[in-house]
């Protein structure tokens, strides 16, 4: 069973402090918890950069020691090493994501030997969440960050999609990315990295239900996310307003 709350009345969390991203990110956290999950994944890099080491060690053994709550950055810095031949890595991230190396660090502890190099792309998320992704304005900004990052060295040829939302202009990366850069996203990457989480955590494994329920919440217009989600998450779904 599935619970997916987004956080849509106070998005994006790339421009937020990192104060402001812990403090949004433990009330969402809590909140789940209160719903009775027993796991959490924080499917948002900003949150998993800004938020994610605080939450499991000052907040966790508190609220809930025998939940757990994961990210999308370690998991992801576990593989990328694995796809590049030239051992350099371009990222594109929003800023709170670059600004806290999360990435650099992390991919350092797997492969030492990989250069990482970051654009920040402040504009990709608030074009998508409005719809514009497909704009002129829209494949202006993708085309410059895409190609900011790859001018940082000749020699990438693996690029990161470290957001969750910039899947869903993958092709338009890739148009401006050439042939010769493999372009990453992370879903695959993340799911595989929970399967494999669960099989190796039984007492969290078992806690699960599996009745196939998929529940929607956001923090903003139910009717606006619905509007957006099948962009996501590839079919029609139904949304319920909450508040955190």
């Amino acid at each position: 069973d599935f619970i997916y709350f987004g956080d849509n009345a106070r998005s994006p969390y790339g421009t937020r402090s990192f104060d402001t991203v812990y403090e949004y990110t433990l009330q969402a956290v809590n909140w789940f918890f209160k719903q009775g999950c027993p796991l959490v994944i924080l499917a948002c890099n900003t949150a998993s950069a800004k938020a994610l080491r605080n939450v499991q060690q000052l907040n966790l053994p508190n609220m809930a020691p025998h939940n757990r709550v994961l990210g999308v950055i370690r998991p992801t810095a576990e593989k990328i090493g694995l796809y590049s031949q030239t051992g350099h890595v371009g990222i594109m991230a929003t800023r709170g994501t670059v600004l806290s190396r999360s990435y650099p660090l992390e991919i350092a502890k797997f492969f030492p030997k990989v250069k990482v190099f970051q654009e920040a792309c402040p504009l990709l998320v608030p074009l998508i969440e409005n719809n514009e992704q497909d704009s002129p304005g829209a494949s202006y900004f993708i085309e410059k960050y895409t190609r900011n990052v790859l001018n940082l060295s000749a020699e990438i040829d693996t690029l990161l999609l470290g957001c969750t939302h910039y899947p869903v202009i993958e092709n338009q990366i890739k148009h401006w990315a050439g042939e010769r850069v493999r372009i990453i996203s992370q879903g695959k990457i993340v799911s595989d990295s929970l399967s494999d989480y669960l099989s190796r955590h039984p007492e969290i494994n078992d806690r699960i239900e599996r009745n196939g329920d998929r529940r929607f919440y956001t923090s903003d217009d139910p009717i606006d996310f619905e509007n957006h989600a099948p962009l996501f998450f590839g079919q029609p779904v139904k949304a319920k307003q909450v508040k955190i």
